[in-house]
């Protein structure tokens, strides 16, 4: 018997369908990881393949936990699965976190990321009550700091790291409406 994530939201944009992560999503996920593709996210080419599976089981596992997570973003046109997107706020974590990567590398460069991000932000704001978040990103990873900028996130060189990190971006996204989401904060740094 496989468990399903019942009554998970499942959110839909343009091209593409938002929804919990499932059994099936493992083995892409898990190729990510454990691709050089991956390191940004704590994989790389050298990462376990059994620490590759527990990690996804933690992308299950924190729906379970929180009420919300990592929804998978499958193509709507093939159904296929090609990388998660969503609210993340695992132990450690000082704050709410809109997280983001491909999966497939043949999704890589179709805007499914930014496309993804913005559905995502706007149900923790809209659904989920939250009123700010953030996106913790690698300071040598150009890709994801090029989106949270189109998006309209900023630095926010006051935010705390997480748990063991010292040397993370730390960029604040924006209401979808445009206003202020810094937690009362008049500027960020």
């Amino acid at each position: 018997m496989t468990v399903q994530l019942t009554g998970t939201p499942v959110l839909e944009t343009e091209r593409l369908t938002l929804r919990a992560v499932q059994a099936s999503d493992r083995d892409v996920f898990v190729s990510f990881l454990m691709s050089e593709r991956g390191h940004f996210v704590g994989g790389g080419a050298d990462f376990p393949r059994g620490k590759a599976w527990r990690a996804f089981a933690s992308l299950i596992g924190h729906w379970a936990i929180h009420g919300f997570g990592i929804f998978a973003i499958v193509e709507r046109d093939t159904g296929k699965t090609v990388g998660g997107v969503g609210p993340w706020y695992p132990d450690g974590w000082p704050e709410r976190e809109i997280s983001w990567s491909i999966w497939a590398p043949e999704a890589e460069g179709k805007g499914y990321a930014a496309e993804a991000a913005r559905a995502v932000i706007g149900h923790a704001f809209d659904v989920l009550g939250w009123d700010t978040c953030v996106s913790y990103i690698d300071a040598d990873n150009a890709r994801s700091i090029a989106l949270a900028q189109r998006m309209g996130a900023a630095v926010d060189a006051t935010a705390a790291q997480p748990d063991g990190y010292t040397d993370l971006l730390v960029y604040r996204h924006a209401r979808p409406d445009g206003t202020d989401a810094s937690g009362g904060m008049e500027a960020y740094a």
